[in-house]
């Protein structure tokens, strides 16, 4: 049953049962055996029983010290000072019911609040002191029963309260990580669902527009519009619902995690909108494979980047040039601004990219290019796993 309890997280259970053991141990034997202790200089010796019921009543309480730890505490205390003054507990025996005394201590100081824990405490404390004051004689003075008093008892509340403070601190840290967690998985769900939806939305607004201009014109221009409108459709609903998966636990994605593979078929949407999107994806040699996340970044720095020239500049001509080193990938996206580009500080899209750069520790700028249009750059550094 030890290597049982040692092996694994103790329960309420185990607890208590511990606690049982240990009052037993220290009630049944070590309180006893210190009553039974003669007085120095003779006296009258009180009978075997007494010393056993007064031994067990300091002892056995330890057994509910969980429970009600500050009742157990002023129990064993006033129980202590009681078999001082009558001599049932000779005073140079004092340290064993002094042991039961500061474990009600510990458990005081881990289990109670800091200024209820101190007050309980010095209440314990001076009842005991009074005992040990009472029957000072060749053994101490009085302030030297004081202070065998505090040195025998005060340090294990001590412990008790450190231990509570490093629980505390454990707990408060504990819960900043996960605050700080479930703020970083927010982010990252926000920064997906807008790259899905704003890029989708882009190129379903511009063939909508198409379609609606050509309905009755060019029908069979409209209807390729709505076939385009209803693939993108259904593609960002793939998308949503694997951004969406990954938030449920032992659920399989629809789709795997976009990379630097799928730029082309991008490139192939933008053009739907209306920009020539001219792709240069170079890999220098011995370039391994990229790690997934900052695939995953690259993609959607080019996606957003691409849809702000959709939106804003299109038509246009889009140069995206992603240039991958065995230590980082650079990627650089500029277009020729054939319509003016609306800068009214960053949107979503230009704070999304800054924090996936921002999150490998790379560098990012964005902004005019001095002979007009837009330009997007950015480095994300990474490391290949050995």
């Amino acid at each position: 049953m030890t290597a049982l309890l040692l092996t694994r997280r103790l329960r309420p259970m185990d607890l208590y049962l511990v606690d049982a053991v240990l009052a037993l141990a220290v009630g049944g034997f070590l309180c006893p055996y210190a009553a039974l202790e003669s007085p120095l200089h003779g006296g009258v010796r009180e009978p075997l029983w007494v010393s056993v019921l007064v031994g067990m009543a300091l002892g056995l309480p330890l057994a509910v010290r969980r429970r009600w730890p500050i009742t157990v505490a002023f129990v064993i205390s006033a129980g202590t000072t009681g078999a001082l003054v009558t001599g049932v507990v000779p005073n140079f025996a004092a340290a064993a019911p002094a042991f039961a005394i500061g474990l009600s201590f510990y458990t005081v100081a881990t289990s109670t609040a800091t200024r209820r824990s101190v007050l309980s405490a010095a209440g314990c404390l001076a009842l005991v002191s009074v005992g040990l004051v009472l029957t000072a004689g060749d053994l101490w003075s009085r302030t030297g029963a004081v202070v065998y008093a505090t040195v025998m008892i005060a340090p294990a509340w001590l412990i008790g309260w450190l231990l509570r403070e490093r629980r505390a601190l454990a707990a408060r840290q504990s819960d900043h990580l996960v605050r700080q967690a479930a703020t970083e998985e927010r982010l990252r769900v926000a920064r997906e669902l807008h790259d899905v939806v704003a890029h989708t939305l882009s190129l379903i607004v511009v063939k909508a527009a198409v379609a609606n201009h050509v309905a009755e014109a060019d029908p069979r221009e409209a209807g390729a519009a709505l076939r385009v409108i209803e693939e993108t459709s259904r593609n960002a609903l793939t998308d949503v619902r694997r951004v969406l998966g990954v938030l449920r636990a032992g659920t399989t994605p629809y789709a795997p995690t976009p990379g630097l593979d799928e730029l082309p078929a991008l490139a192939r949407q933008a053009a739907i909108g209306g920009v020539d999107v001219r792709l240069d994806v170079r890999r220098e040699e011995a370039v391994g494979a990229v790690p997934e996340s900052v695939g995953l970044a690259v993609y959607r720095i080019v996606q957003e980047a691409v849809t702000n020239v959709v939106k804003h500049a299109a038509p246009a001509a889009c140069h995206a040039m992603v240039t991958v080193t065995p230590a980082e990938v650079r990627v650089e996206v500029t277009d020729d601004g054939r319509r003016p580009v609306l800068v009214g500080g960053e949107g979503h899209g230009l704070i999304g990219m800054r924090e996936r750069v921002a999150l490998h520790g790379g560098e990012f700028c964005a902004g005019p290019r001095s002979d007009g249009g837009f330009a997007v750059t950015a480095s994300l550094p990474y490391r290949v796993a050995a």
